[in-house]
């Protein structure tokens, strides 16, 4: 009989601790129909904001603990990536398999559904842009839904605030009678602060004095996004980049959003009201108040997003700077106060359920093996005596980009990465280790699934995309401190989790290139090689080779791709060589590669290790080129 009981008991806590680790009910819903309304109506377009913008702050708080609502909402050459990533992780001994789920087919009813997890709403002004983003903002900090003023017949306001529910308003970001609180003129509402004489900015500078300064905003994380100005042109890009989806893991982080102009030149292409570079000094005071409340910048701000250049701030949107050029001088911006991005870049900027997946478990460590020179030996590179045996020879390395972004990696996983001509040529991944925070999921799959022939390195410019030159003091734009110890101390753990021992580019753009400080740091994280663009042609820092980045191949054409590539190498009088590509397949490697066989058989496609440790004992080797003194 006591056998029996302590079977019973032990049954008992077994079933208790499987039911403690077994995840919640997932709530499912479909958020594709957003996608295939017909946006040559205004009702639609609204509708297509409205419910993707109230949903994702609404998934925001629901999954802030735990993975509780899953949307279907990504696509991508023919392919649902949210469908795509929850079937992989369904199947058997799989993270989500056995879960239980529930599927929702109206708005209204989901939102119901969770009615318990929300504290009400915050309500914004269609008057005022920018006051979507601070409802954003909001919505993270009160624990609230954001949802749009529109009290016609059918509007979400309507149906969530007027009727149905009828969930409470614990905040409102315009007058309750449908004028706007802010207006650019006299005092901030709720502040003693003067207007900055622009709408736009003041609704920013209102969240800055109400929820920043006090404490109330987790400065450690902000979000990039376009604001409701998105409704005036939603066709520029592809309509899924009003990028709201991505607004969910940033509420869930009780983050600040923000879609300022970063140009001090000009006034902010949708705010003619403003004087010139007021955009500028309001992000610039977002920016110095996360560096000092982020431990005066020993913790870096994460920032998501991108500028959105298709429509504003650009000259595609009546502003006098190029596209990348405006990307450049946010990147410069942003590092002059220890913040970095994970780039959502139009193209495949947009991502969903990052708040779902946060809570993905995720291994302490993906070792990566090095070469050793036994090996090299055996391949013929290296003599007996390890000296180079390599004349007549071109060795190069590709940099497989550009996955600087969550919602790149995600997007571009079954489209590229799962080619089936994949491991058939090496080919060095460079993907930035910070992208685990929002799509950790993706991260571990590449590492699973990777051939001997896919060897990891870390994008531009290691855990983050900033500028690392204006990290260096003296610090323009901001007057800080330096911050090179600190961006140290930042990608340490990344790089160790991830077994990442080179960077495979860095994008030093309009800032300063690195100098000695700089490229310590660089090699107290980053030691078996780095590519940037402001140094010489070649060097050896210490033992970590650096090589600068010279030439992007992204033809369409292998065959004229391959002509640039031995172009590019007969141009160069140094046996080795870097090749920047962005989303090319796998299928386009292998051809370029056979195409160079043809006509150029003595230019080799190398492995990263093999590359960067050849190149190592290179430089050793040569004095001159260790020392940054081969003609460029």
């Amino acid at each position: 009989m006591k056998k029996f009981l302590i079977s019973i008991l032990i049954l008992a806590s077994t079933t208790a601790l499987s039911r403690e680790n077994k995840l919640p009910p997932i709530t499912l819903f479909d958020l594709g129909y957003t996608l295939k309304l017909d946006v040559k109506k205004a009702s639609n377009i609204q509708m297509i904001w409205d419910h993707t913008h109230t949903l994702a702050t609404l998934q925001g708080i629901v999954n802030r603990s735990s993975p509780r609502l899953y949307f279907f909402y990504i696509e991508n050459d023919g392919v649902n990536i949210d469908r795509y990533w929850w079937n992989k992780y369904r199947k058997e001994e799989k993270w989500l398999h056995g879960a239980d789920t529930v599927l929702y087919t109206d708005i209204v009813k989901l939102t119901t559904a969770f009615i318990s997890d929300i504290k009400g709403a915050v309500v914004y002004d269609p008057k005022v842009p920018s006051t979507s983003n601070v409802a954003s903002s909001v919505a993270g900090a009160d624990g609230l839904i954001a949802i749009r003023y529109d009290i016609s017949p059918g509007s979400l306001y309507s149906k969530l605030i007027l009727n149905g529910p009828k969930i409470p308003v614990k905040k409102w970001l315009l007058k309750q009678n449908g004028t706007s609180l802010f207006t650019g003129i006299g005092t901030i509402p709720s502040t003693k602060r003067k207007s900055s004489g622009s709408a736009k900015n003041d609704a920013y500078l209102w969240f800055i004095e109400n929820y920043v300064k006090t404490g109330r905003c987790n400065t450690a994380h902000g979000a990039y996004y376009i604001d409701q100005r998105w409704m005036e042109n939603p066709r520029a890009t592809r309509i899924n980049h009003h990028t709201l989806s991505n607004h969910d893991f940033f509420v869930s982080r009780n983050a600040f959003f923000f879609d300022l102009s970063p140009w001090g030149d000009e006034k902010a292409t949708d705010d003619a009201s403003q004087q010139k570079g007021e955009d500028l000094k309001t992000l610039k005071e977002y920016l110095l108040q996360a560096y000092q409340h982020n431990d005066n910048g020993n913790k870096f701000t994460y920032l998501g997003g991108f500028p959105p250049w298709a429509f504003k701030y650009t000259r595609h949107a009546g502003g006098k700077h190029e596209d990348v050029e405006t990307e450049w001088e946010y990147s410069r911006v942003i590092s002059a106060y220890n913040a970095f991005k994970d780039a959502d870049a139009i193209g495949f900027g947009a991502l969903a359920n990052a708040s779902f997946w946060q809570h993905y478990p995720l291994q302490k460590t993906y070792k990566q093996r090095w070469v050793g020179h036994d090996e090299l030996k055996q391949k013929g590179y290296l003599s007996k005596d390890g000296k180079l045996q390599i004349k007549g020879k071109n060795f190069f390395v590709f940099y497989v980009g550009d996955y600087d972004a969550s919602s790149w990696l995600s997007q571009t996983t079954p489209t590229i990465w799962d080619d089936p001509n994949r491991g058939k040529v090496p080919l060095m991944w460079s993907i930035s280790p910070v992208l685990a925070e929002r799509v950790p999921m993706a991260m571990e799959y590449r590492r699973e699934t990777a051939t001997p022939n896919d060897y990891f390195a870390a994008a531009d410019n290691g855990a983050g995309y900033l500028m690392p030159g204006m990290l260096q003091a003296p610090r323009p734009i901001s007057d800080l401190p330096d911050g090179l110890d600190s961006w140290a101390q930042h990608n340490l753990p990344y790089y160790k989790q991830w077994g990442l021992t080179i960077t495979g580019f860095i994008i030093d753009g309009e800032a300063p290139g690195l100098n000695q400080k700089g490229l310590d740091s660089y090699a107290r994280f980053s030691p078996n090689g780095i590519v940037p663009q402001k140094v010489p042609l070649t060097l050896l820092h210490g033992d970590m080779p650096v090589l600068r980045s010279v030439w992007d191949v992204n033809e369409d054409s292998p065959a004229a791709a391959a002509k640039t590539i031995a172009d590019q190498v007969n141009k160069r009088n140094i046996p080795f060589h870097w090749f920047r590509n962005i989303l090319k397949s796998p299928t386009w490697y292998v051809k370029v590669v056979e195409e160079l066989k043809k006509s150029n058989p003595d230019i080799e496609l190398l492995d990263a290790p093999s590359f960067f440790e050849l190149y190592r004992i290179y430089l050793k080797e040569n004095k001159d080129a260790a020392e940054g003194k081969l003609p460029n």
